[in-house]
């Protein structure tokens, strides 16, 4: 698997520990940065690897931050990123099962190197269980992101009380 990996330069060592972890693994690593623990801002390196997915250059990215929240939010802004800020195995095992991520955010200040290889790892091995309500929920991720990026436009599937859950019922 291609690998895009970035960090800012609070993720730097995090990043490095895991890009040689993935090499280690087989997976073929695309470094966009950063390359030193000189101060970049995390939105440059976010979106690098955020568009590398989406463009197909990359099968699934990593990105490491401080937090891993900005990062998150960033990638998540490019349209066929599902970028999952993680902390424990749990949520990157359920990420890939039922949301299909493929960006896969954390926190150097907030993960240490052992659970943070083990979240990486575990994020990798998991896979999508396509068909039923997972897949009709990614659908509607990529529908959302459409409607969103149209001009003019500002309301995902109808009226409020149209798009609420209570509206739908039996529906879970």
């Amino acid at each position: 698997m291609r690998v895009a990996v970035g960090a800012d330069h609070a993720g730097f060592g995090l990043k490095q520990d895991l890009a040689d972890l993935l090499r280690r693994l087989g997976h073929e690593v695309v470094d966009l940065g950063t390359y030193s623990t000189d101060p970049v801002d995390y939105p440059d390196i976010a979106l690098a690897v955020a568009r590398a997915v989406a463009g197909g250059e990359a099968d699934r990215g990593l990105i490491v931050c401080g937090t891993g929240i900005g990062s998150s939010i960033v990638a998540n802004k490019v349209r066929g990123v599902r970028a999952a800020l993680c902390h424990d195995t749990f949520s990157a095992r359920a990420t890939r099962e039922h949301n299909d991520s493929n960006v896969l955010c954390l926190g150097a200040r907030v993960v240490g190197p052992g659970l943070a290889a083990d979240i990486l790892t575990t994020w990798l091995g998991a896979a999508f269980e396509a068909g039923g309500r997972h897949e009709r929920r990614v659908r509607r991720i990529a529908a959302i992101e459409l409607e969103e990026s149209r001009p003019g436009q500002g309301r995902c599937g109808g009226t409020p009380q149209e798009s609420s859950p209570a509206s739908r019922p039996g529906r879970t």
